[in-house]
């Protein structure tokens, strides 16, 4: 009987994942409590599972005092030393009980107590396991829906799969296979929680490290990438070789590495720009395929830039819905101001006239006469500027000024540049050109060389990687045995796609 319990205690080891003496720990307090509870004692009670034979031995353990007050948890010294000879007074003494008598009580708490160990240990070692694979990609079944949320099961537990978290792009049922990336571990009642997710730009950098091999052996690496799930993404890119091109590494022969993970993510348009050093460049780059003119810094920190384009690069530059300026702000982790040249122009201008007016005497404005102008003049408030600078309490520091002089000044001063300011140009409505409503500034198509075979079943619509400039795409046979190239057929001059420019 006793060889059994330490077999059985071993088998739930291997099973459950947990370590022997988890087990012994949780039996050894059971069997603690089942004593207490058949003794009807309020004395201490200790068990101890010996490791070699398998018997259990209960002990109830008492503090040795001079005095005794409570006799259930206390013993005095003489009584001490029939049990232990070399007691003193502070030392706790045990006091052998009987395990003959427990029985079924014995059983039924030990099994309470010992699911209860198992399931605790059980949960820790799935905890431990998962707060380590945050950020992985794991693959899992569709189990079951609760209202919206997703029930994935991942093996050994559950995850959760959030509304939030969720692409509107995508549809699954009950048993479809899923990939997702681990999000979060959360400690809950009810043991461990996974949340993983589908938007995740975790998601999007693991499924390139799968397609690009240079990405995988560190020739090539992620400097950031950022989504809005099941719509678009941006994903910067830097290769420490000279020779290897990131963004073509990525693209792949024929655009199939980038066209894996399109594919994955339901047909999410992903944009791959070149990460560079320079914040400015960096910035030019991440608003691709817009063209940008030139940008500037408005913080020295580069959290605030302020960015020129053409007239007709505007909407392109923000994209639909604010989408492209929006996304290219999360991966420079910074504010984008877009302006086309000729609200820059506006700017310049108004800066100028507005500098001028703050030059202006003050004996110009009206209702300030000469003799005031003086007076503020000798206090060494000459301008309009000056005087707006200095405010209502530095005029009326000056002596001769008074409140409704100061307020009068600055009165002036206000309906003088509010002289200044133009009115806003009318705004005309846009001519919309059906013709390129599949192309900008949503899917244009990349500027990057890509051959494509004449039979095979990627478009060039599908090539919706967005990384420059928008040029044409030519759809052209691959070369054959000899390295020749064969003259285009019929076929091949009906597929010529070109990109609006």
């Amino acid at each position: 009987m006793t060889r059994m319990l330490l077999q059985t205690i071993e088998q739930i080891g291997r099973e459950k994942n947990i370590p022997p003496d988890v087990i012994i720990g949780a039996v050894e307090e059971a069997m603690a409590v089942a004593a207490k509870k058949f003794y009807k004692t309020e004395e201490e009670m200790k068990a101890t599972l010996n490791r070699e034979t398998g018997e259990v031995e209960v002990h109830a353990v008492k503090k040795v005092v001079d005095d005794v007050d409570d006799p259930d948890l206390e013993i005095s010294a003489t009584e001490a030393i029939k049990f232990d000879s070399e007691a003193n007074v502070g030392d706790d003494v045990y006091l052998p009980r009987g395990t003959d008598g427990l029985g079924r009580i014995a059983a039924q708490a030990a099994k309470q107590v010992i699911f209860q160990k198992v399931r605790d240990a059980e949960r820790e070692n799935i905890y431990d396991e998962f707060v380590e694979r945050v950020g992985e990609l794991i693959t899992g079944l569709v189990k079951r829906f609760e209202r919206g949320d997703m029930i994935v099961d991942l093996g050994r537990t559950e995850g959760l799969l959030p509304r939030r978290e969720q692409s509107r792009a995508e549809h699954y049922n009950i048993g479809d296979r899923i990939r997702v990336v681990i999000a979060d571990v959360l400690k809950v009642a009810r043991g461990p929680q996974v949340v993983v997710s589908r938007v995740s730009p975790e998601l999007l950098i693991r499924l390139f490290e799968m397609e690009v091999p240079e990405i995988f052996d560190g020739t090539v690496s992620i400097k950031g990438a950022v989504r809005e799930g099941g719509d678009r993404a941006k994903v910067a890119v830097h290769s420490v070789e000279p020779d290897v091109d990131p963004v073509g590494a990525c693209v792949g022969m024929r655009g199939a590495r980038v066209q894996s993970v399109i594919r994955e993510l339901r047909g999410e348009k992903i944009d791959i720009v070149q990460w560079d050093a320079d914040l400015q460049q960096y910035s030019i780059n991440s608003l691709k395929p817009a063209r940008v003119n030139r940008v500037t810094l408005i913080d020295g920190e580069g959290r605030h830039l302020e960015v020129v384009v053409d007239e007709d690069q505007l909407s392109l530059a923000i994209g639909k819905r604010g989408q492209n300026v929006r996304l290219a702000g999360k991966l420079l982790n910074a504010t984008i101001d877009i302006k086309s040249e000729d609200d820059k122009k506006r700017d310049v201008e108004q800066a100028l006239v507005q500098m001028t007016a703050r030059e202006q005497a003050l004996e110009t404005l009206e209702g300030v006469g000469p003799k005031t102008a003086e007076i503020l003049l000798a206090a060494g408030v000459g301008t309009v500027g000056e005087a707006i600078d200095a405010g209502t309490d530095g005029l009326l520091a000056v002596d001769g000024i008074g409140p409704k002089g100061a307020e009068k000044i600055l009165g002036a001063a206000e309906e003088l540049f509010a002289s200044l300011i133009p009115d806003e140009p009318e705004v005309q409505e846009p001519v919309v050109d059906n013709s390129l409503a599949e192309a900008a500034p949503d899917s244009v198509l990349a500027s990057v060389n890509v051959d494509i075979e004449a039979d095979d079943s990627v478009t060039a619509d599908e090539i919706t990687i967005e990384t420059g400039v928008a040029t044409d795409v030519e759809v052209v046979a691959a070369p054959d045995d000899e390295g020749e190239i064969p003259a285009p057929t019929d076929t091949d001059e009906e597929e010529v796609v070109e990109a609006p420019a």
